[in-house]
């Protein structure tokens, strides 16, 4: 009997030996498992970040890209717009003169009109464009400026009855309206 009593306390330690063995392992298992877990999560939070920096990075070059466009077409609008009343000026000049005038300073009315044809060659090389309304065309809050407003026989309201100066348009932008006296006649 003592035989047995020593086989059963030897299986009970070498149970108790397995047992503590795979309670180990699995202790180790799941420690693993964790740090697994662990890993996979920073991995995918790095990869968010990287994805997002990625999206930050395209959406900035975009805007950069758009910005210098824009400093390109409409940088040089300040200058334009102080352009504008010399291109006035000449074409009034032009205007004033009488018939008489012109046959005396023939010479200086033609370089003051090929100055003011220049200076259009340039404002086009530029994307200015001019805004020239006729006396009938419908007035235009987007492309004119109403200076006046008087009731006009033989005209609509909202008819242009003068135009008083051209306006420019800079690409799609507007530079300045026209500036017009428009019919307030009733319909």
């Amino acid at each position: 009997m003592a035989d047995a009593k020593k086989e059963d306390d030897f299986l009970d330690d070498v149970d108790m030996a397995e047992a503590e063995e795979f309670a180990e392992d699995a202790m180790e298992y799941d420690d693993e498992a964790l740090e697994l877990d662990a890993l996979k999560a920073e991995r995918d939070e790095f990869r968010d970040r990287f994805m997002r920096a990625l999206a930050d990075a395209e959406n900035a070059r975009k805007r950069s890209d758009r910005d210098r466009r824009e400093a390109e077409q409409y940088g040089g609008s300040k200058l334009a717009r102080d352009l504008l009343p010399v291109y006035d000026n000449m074409k009034r000049a032009v205007e004033a003169a009488t018939d008489e005038q012109k046959e005396v300073s023939a010479a200086l009315i033609e370089g003051v009109e090929l100055t003011m044809r220049e200076l259009l060659n340039t404002f086009k090389k530029h994307g200015i464009e001019p805004i020239s309304p006729k006396v009938g065309d419908k007035f235009d809050p987007q492309l004119h400026q109403a200076m006046f407003e008087a009731p006009v026989p033989d005209t609509k309201a909202g008819d242009i009855i003068q135009v008083a100066a051209e306006g420019f348009m800079l690409y799609d932008r507007l530079l300045r309206p026209a500036q017009v006296g428009v019919s307030s006649t009733p319909a």
